[in-house]
Formats: structure tokens, C-alpha cells, sequence
């Protein structure tokens, strides 16, 4: 799978990007919302992990764009987010994201958790 991460923290990024290699799929990057939403219209990833608190434009933002476009709406997005307030969960998929996994990952559970919101359940 091609997957693209939306991921302002480096740390994060690396974390992120590393779990999905051992796992064989192919990682693109962006550090910030613009940049994301012109990588996902360009390259038409398979999935999309997106942190919400992004500079440039947020990832409620980049939801609601990429799900109102021809190209990209039925791309899964998949939220990975600190926000873990009461309504948090509710108001990433009112956006239009399909899940939702809460920071900080856990690394053993990680890939089991993006495929869980994948059709089929599968890569």
C-alpha cells in the first residue's frame, strides 16, 4: 500500500514511517496541511493518516477537502491525534475521516489498528 502521512512532528513521522516499512508499504510524507492535500490529490494514496494539529491548515480542514474532491473522497483517512477530549473522536469523524487512533501510538497494536478501518479489513 501506498500510504501517506500528514505529520508535523518529526519523531512522530519517524515512528510512524518506520512501523509502516517493516510492514512493506511505501510511505509519502507531509509536514504540514497544504502540502498534504496537494501530495494526496497528486499522488492518490491508498490511505491517509493525518494528525489534526498541522500548521498551514488544520486536519478537520484537510478532511472536509479531500472528502468534497472527485480525486481524493474515497481515499480512507484515518485521524492519529492527541485530541482525546469527550466529543474529540465524534467531531474528526464529522470531518470525514474514517477512524481515529489516539496518540501517543502504540507500536505493537499500530498497523492492526489502520487496517481495522480499511474495506476488507486488510492490506
Amino acid at each position: 500500500m501506498n500510504i501517506l502521512v500528514i505529520e508535523d512532528n518529526d519523531q512522530n513521522m519517524y515512528l510512524t514511517e518506520f512501523i509502516l516499512s517493516q510492514h512493506g508499504h511505501s510511505v509519502l510524507k507531509a509536514s504540514n496541511g497544504p502540502d498534504g492535500v496537494a501530495m494526496a490529490l497528486d499522488k492518490k494514496p491508498d490511505v491517509i493518516l493525518l494528525d489534526i494539529q498541522l500548521p498551514g491548515m488544520d486536519g478537520y480542514a484537510i478532511a472536509q477537502v479531500l472528502k468534497g474532491d472527485e480525486k481524493t473522497k474515497d481515499i480512507p483517512v484515518i485521524a492519529v491525534t492527541s485530541y482525546a477530549m469527550r466529543g474529540d473522536r465524534e467531531k474528526v469523524l464529522a470531518a470525514g475521516c474514517e477512524g481515529y487512533i489516539e496518540k501517543p501510538i502504540n507500536p505493537a497494536t499500530f498497523m492492526n489498528q489502520i487496517l481495522s478501518f480499511l474495506p476488507g479489513g486488510k492490506a
